[in-house]
């Protein structure tokens, strides 16, 4: 039987809330861009590259800057900490505006943000992350399989500790759901149950 995992510290980011840990950090009323600009205003980051993110990175960029406040992964070695996401609309945000721009000169600034993965490698870059990565599109959240999958990372000795969750970006739908998983007790501590997972996605679906 696996050793047992623990979620110890999530982040959510939705159109209009941020929470760290289930508990509500950040209200607002603005929406998709715009949002995720007040967001990283309001909380005081300085990063100058953001601006020059999609808005698939900026997002992902923003939970794992909640995320990882307390500074977790400075217990672990680079390589140590592995990143597995998924969503629903792999690039296409970006991949819609890059068709635009190429009806006149095409954007290269948008050509680089044309596949999914981009955004690992942003954060990655972030947190000095070296570790196992994978990102799968599928129509929907799949705790389950996310549960599963970073529950085979650990148990094959490929990370100490890993960050997954859901992270979609498109038109109105901006969802990030992100959760650091490690092998000790640390932080909030939760079981890495499909459960838990369901919970703490579950902040504002009902």
């Amino acid at each position: 039987m696996p050793d047992p995992l623990y979620i110890s510290s999530s982040c959510k980011i939705d159109n209009c809330h941020v929470f760290k840990n289930a508990n509500l950090l950040l209200e607002g009323k603005v929406g998709g861009t715009d949002w995720l600009l007040f967001v990283y205003k309001h909380l005081g980051f300085d990063y100058p590259k953001f601006y020059r993110m999609d808005n698939l990175s900026k997002l992902g960029w923003l939970a794992m800057e909640i995320l990882l406040k307390e500074g977790y992964t400075k217990s672990y070695q680079s390589q140590d900490v592995g990143i597995v996401l998924a969503n629903k609309s792999s690039s296409l945000d970006t991949d819609i505006k890059y068709f635009e721009s190429a009806k006149t000169i095409a954007s290269p600034a948008l050509f680089v943000y044309t596949l999914p993965n981009i955004v690992m490698g942003e954060v990655s870059i972030r947190h000095h992350l070296k570790g196992e990565s994978a990102l799968f599109v599928s129509d929907q959240f799949n705790s389950g399989f996310i549960q599963e999958y970073v529950e085979g990372l650990f148990v094959e000795g490929s990370v100490e500790s890993c960050i997954c969750g859901w992270l979609e970006f498109f038109g109105n739908d901006i969802e990030a759901d992100l959760y650091l998983v490690e092998k000790i007790i640390n932080g909030i501590s939760l079981p890495f149950t499909k459960e838990n997972i369901n919970k703490l996605y579950q902040l504002t679906h009902g």
